[in-house]
């Protein structure tokens, strides 16, 4: 195989890593965008639920004593404390995945450097063997003509 084809064939794999990396990068800020989606679903969804639990819940506190009143309240604070609970909970299931999502960007960051760093070896080789030739064929070239000028003589 020859420098050119080599510095070709090498040329192509750079060119295919760097193709592949905005779309890895894509792909995990999508996947990162519909889990927010979800979570922000999930989320309103639980809020309505709440919000219609603790309006059922008022009509029910009118129509009754003081005593159910209390009963209540209390078991809207219990309904309130799960729901921060279930929030926190959320809010620390996203840091989780926005944890994975930087060490996995942060990861193929380090593949990809990595493969650069390989090729340009493999190109600084490639390129100072073909220097090396051509500076032997220039030698035999200059002994050449050294040889023909004294036998010209």
């Amino acid at each position: 195989m020859t420098t050119e084809e080599r510095l070709y064939k090498l040329e192509g794999i750079v060119e295919g890593v760097m193709a592949t990396l905005p779309d890895r990068v894509s792909s995990l800020e999508h996947r990162m965008d519909l889990l927010r989606q979800e979570v922000k679903a999930e989320i309103a969804g639980l809020r309505q639920e709440m919000k219609s639990q603790t309006e059922g819940l008022r009509q029910e506190m009118k129509s009754h004593t003081e005593g159910l009143r209390q009963e209540m309240k209390s078991h809207t604070e219990g309904l309130r404390q799960e729901m921060r609970e279930e929030i926190a909970r959320l809010d620390a299931k996203i840091d989780t995945l926005r944890q994975e999502v930087k060490a996995e960007i942060s990861g193929l960051r380090q593949e990809v450097k990595a493969e650069i760093s390989g090729l340009r070896q493999e190109v600084k080789a490639e390129v100072n063997t073909a220097l090396n030739r051509l500076m032997l064929y220039f030698t035999a070239l200059t002994a050449a003509l050294a040889l023909l000028t004294l036998f010209a003589r």
